[in-house]
């Protein structure tokens, strides 16, 4: 009996524990379905929605670039494009080849397209051809039936309306590559597109918006079941830039066939009105993609298409960097208003001759006959006795021989030597005979077009500080621009040389003058050696320019101003291997200054 209840009670002993430690399995399960259906309930939902739902970046519109008129530069098109889906076709290669009969796929498209296909999903639209016209729209519409898996999509793409005038300044858009930096998430958009040069990637920030948010229910492949919700991007900025675009094309068409740049500044502000650099290439082209055989055109034009002559071109001056160095011998000293100089067509340092490029000789001259002569022998003279160093420090004051950082990429600086720079670059003291080189900029002495119109612009202004720029200035940041260290008197006599070049019948510009309403130009002509003149060639006669190669040929430049008796504008120009300053440089300047004046896009403000 007493054993009966021994097990009874080891029965019920054991029948409570196995109670207890039901009773805490069950309040354990109670307590993790609360942790994770209550108090894990947002968290879980969330991993519950990014299984279900997809969120996509829908891409902003671009931001419109105008000019200073409110004309437009760079805006975005309506764009057809076919697209295809893999999975919705049986044999991906018979469709494409279906589609090449109604409409041709180059070699560089197909190669895109399998890459594309190769990369994404079989559900992902891959792009075939896009920039369709309504009649291609309507030639796949037609045959639809032979291209399953094809379908049409309408989408905006980057348009330049003025094409290569506008390319060296403006640049263009196209796929985000490897190498650019992922600093947003539309970067990772595909066929998402940003600016690769010029304004376009200057201001890309800002032009480029911020992405839209789609979201859309997925299945468990991720492909598409619907769409949620859709919330709108913002637009890019839209930016006004200084140019004018009457004015660019003027300058533009004014260089024809030739090779070079050109730049047109109000010479108070330093808003630039026309930046041109040609050849060029279309901007469209590039956004659209460019076949191999367009890209192998452009790489091999000897006249390079793809440099902005205006601003990583360098060039000797030549004849136009004569004003700074009257300048700098005047205001240092060298010479004075009524110096003179007998030209007899050479002069001799030690027995090496120094020739004036015109072989009889000017005579005797003052600095401003010197300046409308374009004399060497005079310049030779000053440079002697004001010294490197001088014209170097009067060059700087002036703008040369730095970059002037206008926004758009690969500017180069050029270079203005001094004493100094010739021992750090090559360990040896500078030579007279290098000043004298140097009088007529010509030697170690290399400047850009953009510079050259920088140091116009600050000639003939009254001596200000003045910076080019694509972006408008406000009264306020006129007031703010610095007066330059020199004399008013001094800048009046280079001023009556710059007169004289094109409006005295001997100056070397006078062809290309012009009287538009009593308002005339003046400037400075200059013809840049690229090769060297031997002396039994300078003996039997130089060999004429159209004689020559064309990459033989000299540089033509011209730097100029107008109204000469109140400037508004300045110009620069450079011809590559154009040949004569005076014939070839100076009409394209005459011919923008002229259209400035009969256009007259600004306001004058006076310091």
């Amino acid at each position: 009996m007493n054993r009966d209840n021994d097990k009874g009670k080891v029965l019920l002993k054991r029948s409570l524990i196995m109670a207890c430690g039901m009773a805490f399995l069950l309040l354990c399960i109670i307590f993790r379905l609360y942790y994770l259906q209550v108090y894990q309930a947002d968290k879980f939902k969330m991993l519950a929605d990014e299984n279900r739902i997809s969120t996509r970046l829908l891409i902003p519109q671009r931001g419109i670039i105008y000019d200073r008129n409110g004309v437009v530069l760079a805006t975005n098109e309506q764009n057809f494009q076919a697209l295809i889906v893999a999975e919705q076709t049986a044999d991906v290669q018979q469709t494409l080849d279906s589609f090449k009969k109604i409409m041709p796929l180059e070699d560089f498209e197909e190669e895109r397209i399998k890459r594309d296909l190769k990369r994404n999903k079989s559900f992902v639209p891959i792009k075939v051809k896009d920039n369709l016209t309504w009649e291609e729209v309507s030639k796949i519409q037609l045959n639809a039936s032979e291209l399953p898996g094809i379908f049409i999509d309408e989408g905006l793409n980057r348009y330049y309306p003025y094409g290569e005038k506008m390319a060296q300044v403006l640049g263009y858009v196209a796929a985000v590559s490897d190498t650019d930096v992922k600093d947003d998430p539309l970067l990772e958009v595909p066929g998402f597109q940003i600016g690769k040069s010029g304004i376009e990637k200057y201001l890309e920030k800002r032009l480029r918006g911020k992405g839209g948010i789609l979201k859309m229910e997925v299945n468990a492949y991720g492909r598409v079941m619907k769409e949620i919700e859709e919330t709108e991007g913002v637009p890019g900025e839209n930016i006004t830039l200084t140019l004018d675009a009457r004015l660019q094309e003027k300058a533009f068409d004014a260089f024809g066939e030739e090779s070079g740049a050109a730049i047109l500044l109000d010479v108070h502000s330093g808003e630039i009105l026309s930046f041109v650099s040609t050849p060029a290439f279309d901007p469209n082209a590039f956004t659209r993609g460019l076949s191999h055989q367009e890209w192998n055109a452009l790489q091999t034009n000897e006249k390079k298409p793809l440099i902005n002559k205006a601003i990583q071109g360098q060039y000797s001056p030549g004849s136009v960097f004569k004003p700074l160095v009257a300048l700098a011998g005047l205001e240092f000293g060298a010479i004075k208003p009524d110096t003179r100089y007998f030209c007899a067509g050479k002069m001799l340092l030690g027995d090496h001759p120094f020739h004036c490029w015109k072989r009889a000789g000017h005579g005797y001259l003052g600095v401003v006959e010197a300046l409308m002569h374009s004399c060497d022998i005079y310049f030779y003279e000053t440079a002697q006795r004001v010294g490197v160093d001088k014209i170097a420090e009067m060059a700087r004051r002036f703008g040369l021989g730095q970059k002037v950082n206008i926004g758009l990429e690969h500017e180069k600086a050029g270079l203005i030597p001094d004493k100094d720079w010739k021992l750090r670059r090559f360990g040896e003291p500078w030579q007279v005979g290098e000043s004298l080189i140097s009088g007529i900029g010509q030697g170690y002495i290399l400047v850009t077009p953009l510079q050259l119109a920088t140091m116009t612009a600050r000639l003939v202004n009254g001596g200000y500080e003045v910076v080019p720029t694509f972006f408008p200035i406000d009264d306020r940041t006129l007031l703010k621009i610095k007066k330059i260290n020199v004399s008013d008197v001094f800048l009046d006599i280079v001023k009556q040389g710059m007169f004289d070049v094109v409006n005295h019948i001997h100056g070397t510009a006078w062809a290309s003058r012009f009287d538009y309403k009593g308002m005339k130009m003046a400037g400075k002509t200059g013809s840049v050696q690229v090769r060297r003149i031997t002396l039994k060639e300078r003996q039997s006669g130089i060999i004429k320019q159209k004689d020559l190669p064309w990459k033989y040929r000299d540089h033509a430049i011209f730097i100029g101003y107008a109204p000469a008796d109140n400037p508004k504008y300045a110009v620069a120009v450079v011809v590559e291997h154009g040949g004569g300053g005076s014939s070839v440089a100076a009409p394209i300047a005459s011919k923008i200054l002229y259209e400035s004046l009969v256009l007259d896009p600004v306001d004058y403000r006076k310091h």
